[in-house]
């Protein structure tokens, strides 16, 4: 049985604030840093958005493009996220029925890091090729956090994107998947911590670049392809210049990677960057275009995926939904003090 992409939808927060004016209040080059980073603005999310917002819009674009697909036969939805709203109750049962699914589903929140979103795709892969239901739904999403002054509050951002993963009318079809996992911890945070942390320099060598080049290997080796047998590629960007540098190191081009590198102007939207760069590579992809996906999370592990786009991409409904190009076009730039009130940095006082 063929498993792969029926749809998808992104959602992206339209604030963004700029690394020089993080910088000009911690009294830091902030343009020096974002350049280092490859970033050049982040998204913010409003007061009214979080990790439930953010996946219901994903989810309902992604519904919106195949109106022919009967919500109440989506047996599963997945949530995955580091920054859900309740530590006990569970964002995917609001999400679940936020697009009308079927009571008669299984629905959990996951969390690993930043693949968290992908993890969700490869259990409703098992879950659609076993049988079991006749649709998922697998959502990245992220509203992340960064201590104030901290080098992660110039890259972390919000953002997230849904995946309908089903073996009826796919636009692309899931070739293969497979992890490398192993226990780095490179970035964590601990039950009631709301800062993360990480471990500095740690984070690239033995955590980022060796699970993100060994799942890679792991998977040309295969299928048997080399980095010139894909058109697009997408790889976790955590900022814009790890997915460069991996990118080279395993011999793929900057014209293969483009396509899917968005942290240089939303950041590192934790959970759902890997599913909004591989939804920017659907926004635009022709059928028989091969793509090559490789997540990470920290603590540590990688989830590649060989993808085909199918011809039913030409008769999908893309037009029902915005792009992910449409949602980084509509921006409004914000100073630090609103978005250290949108991020609850600093309070509101009570007008009581």
């Amino acid at each position: 049985m063929d498993v792969g992409i029926v749809s998808y939808g992104a959602y992206i927060p339209r604030y963004r604030i700029k690394p020089e004016e993080i910088g000009r209040v911690w009294g830091v080059d902030g343009k020096a840093m974002g350049k280092g980073l490859f970033i050049n603005q982040k998204s913010v999310p409003s007061p009214d958005e979080d990790v439930v917002t953010i996946a219901a819009e994903a989810a309902r674009n992604m519904m919106a493009r195949v109106p022919d697909v009967d919500p109440k036969d989506i047996g599963a939805v997945y949530v995955g996220s580091e920054s859900h709203p309740y530590a006990v109750k569970p964002t995917a049962t609001i999400v679940a029925e936020s697009i009308c699914a079927t009571p008669n589903m299984t629905a959990a929140d996951m969390e690993f890091a930043c693949k968290a979103g992908t993890a969700g795709i490869q259990v409703c892969m098992g879950l659609v090729g076993s049988g079991m239901v006749r649709y998922g739904v697998a959502i990245g999403a992220d509203t992340s956090q960064g201590a104030p002054g901290d080098a992660l509050e110039y890259s972390a951002s919000a953002g997230g994107a849904a995946y309908l993963i089903g073996s009826e009318n796919i636009i692309a079809k899931i070739n293969k998947t497979l992890s490398f996992t192993t226990d780095t911890p490179d970035f964590w945070r601990r039950e009631g911590m709301p800062y993360p942390k990480h471990g500095g320099r740690f984070t690239g060598e033995p955590a980022y670049f060796r699970h993100v080049t060994s799942a890679a290997k792991m998977m040309m080796e295969a299928m048997g392809t080399k980095p010139e047998d894909y058109k697009y590629a997408i790889f976790h960007q955590p900022n814009g210049k790890f997915p460069t540098r991996v990118a080279a190191q395993l011999g793929f081009t900057n014209e293969q990677i483009a396509q899917g590198l968005l942290t240089p102007e939303i950041g590192n939207t934790y959970s759902g960057a890997v599913p909004l760069g591989l939804a920017s590579v659907l926004d635009v992809a022709e059928p028989g275009d091969r793509i090559f996906v490789t997540s990470y999370g920290s603590g540590a592990g990688s989830d590649a995926f060989d993808i085909t786009v199918t011809d039913n991409i030409k008769d999908y409904r893309r037009e029902n939904a915005p792009t992910v190009a449409q949602r980084m076009a509509k921006t409004v730039v914000i100073d630090y003090a609103r978005y250290a009130m949108f991020k609850d940095k600093i309070v509101m006082p009570s007008s009581e």
